[in-house]
């Protein structure tokens, strides 16, 4: 998901859809919450010439006009805004809009119960049903606590409006139907200023926004408009594993979802990348922390790798440094998982005396491994297994094994070592 214009729901879903999700499938998910076929449909537009596709909804009828539909949409780059859409059959011409922050339509206001029987009302699968209402509870639980309220007496205002429940549901199916085994995000771009809703004005991100961002990059860009809204802070975020630059993969779609303002100079879409992994084996994305240490005692080092361990982290290690003013110091790393950054961190704080730490994210491809074990004049061996695309790359006597073997029969361990490795290689390697 690369966001570098922001992102709202209509805009991810238009992207998922140019990538290759078929709008009738779309439909389908829709259930019961399409009211007719043309409900929901897409137009090719052009934003600072870039083409993509814009995912359109039919909002809400607003009591008084037969033939003029509003909605108050979570939509992309402002306030959000109260659309008047005409429509003919075919969905082929420009669409006029008044923008303004009244809302008219009866039912712009749903607490979590109504949208979770909305939603039950969709064709989406069990999981995608789950996944939906959780999605929207997250939602509540950050409206609520913007306003100082309960979850239960918590209104959705905008992004309880028909259409943004629809862009929600459209794409908890969209990528449900891709299979993606993996989604990282790029920072994203919250534009800046001010915008005007229900409670009043505010500052760009609006505050349930910005509570759905927590700990995820965000910044600033140059636009003066809202560019980040609830529903795309909210999706980007529960789906996204990590967030950083594009990984590594073999790119086989690509989507361009398109907000509502063409901006002059830059293209205010959302893009979509879909890739497959090289050939050899998955790199997945780990967090590595650092801390610098000059003035502690090294006894106190003892223990720490394993407490580390304990908290979460994958592997940690030592190394010998100078620092300022010439003293040795030792930089302690720490590959951990993301989700156990706050767990390392604790950690090092608590029982280091650094009073900072570093962390970044990096790509890390593990080999395939598997433990086998080889009979040898000494005994059975374990040994450690490493492939990569089904290619033999590495094989390794599990060393504590050796030691024993040596032990009992009184031999070195290096030649118990070459046993198992000869025993291996004769056994297995052909």
């Amino acid at each position: 998901m690369d966001c570098f214009s922001g992102v709202a729901g209509d805009m991810l879903l238009g992207a998922l859809i140019d990538a290759g999700v078929p709008l009738s499938d779309v439909r389908g998910a829709l259930g019961s919450l399409a009211i007719d076929a043309e409900s929901v449909w897409t137009e090719r537009v052009t934003r600072a010439g870039l083409a993509a596709t814009k995912f359109c909804v039919r909002g809400e009828d607003t009591p008084g006009h037969e033939h003029t539909h509003g909605h108050g949409h979570d939509d992309e780059d402002g306030e959000h805004r109260h659309h008047h859409h005409h429509h003919g059959h075919d969905h082929a011409h420009d669409h006029s809009h008044e923008h303004g922050h009244h809302h008219a339509e009866p039912h712009a206001h749903r607490t979590l119960a109504e949208i979770t029987r909305l939603i039950d009302g969709s064709a989406l699968s069990p999981t995608g049903k789950d996944r939906a209402v959780a999605l929207f509870r997250r939602l509540g639980e950050a409206e609520a606590s913007v306003h100082g309220t309960s979850l239960d007496q918590v209104h959705l205002h905008e992004v309880g409006a028909l259409d943004s429940i629809i862009d929600i549901v459209g794409s908890v199916h969209a990528l449900e139907r891709l299979g993606v085994d993996r989604v990282v995000s790029s920072p994203l771009n919250v534009g800046s200023g001010s915008i005007t809703s229900a409670h009043g004005t505010y500052p760009v991100p609006a505050p349930a926004t910005l509570r759905l961002l927590r700990d995820a990059p965000v910044y600033a860009g140059s636009q003066q408009a809202e560019l980040v809204t609830p529903t795309g802070a909210l999706l980007v975020t529960d789906y996204a594993t990590s967030f950083g630059p594009m990984p590594a993969m073999r790119v086989a779609e690509i989507g361009y979802g398109a907000g509502s303002r063409d901006f002059a100079d830059t293209p205010n879409v959302t893009r979509v990348v879909i890739g497959q992994t090289s050939d050899g084996a998955p790199a997945d994305r780990v967090l590595v922390v650092e801390a610098e240490i000059d003035d502690m005692n090294p006894q106190l080092f003892g223990g720490l790798i394993e407490g580390l361990l304990a908290q979460g982290a994958l592997d940690a290690f030592y190394t010998p440094i100078y620092m300022k003013k010439g003293r040795p110091g030792t930089l302690v790393t720490v590959i951990a998982p993301p989700s156990a950054r706050e767990a390392v961190a604790a950690a090092l704080f608590r029982d280091t005396t650094t009073i900072g730490i570093r962390y970044r994210e990096a790509d890390r491809e593990c080999l395939s491994r598997e433990t086998l074990v080889v009979p040898t004049a000494a005994g059975e061996i374990r040994v450690k297994v490493a492939r990569r695309a089904g290619q033999l790359v590495n094989a390794a006597p599990e060393f504590d094994d050796c030691v024993r073997a040596a032990a009992a029969t009184n031999r070195p361990v290096k030649e118990i070592h070459a046993l198992a490795v000869t025993a291996f290689y004769d056994r297995f390697a052909h």
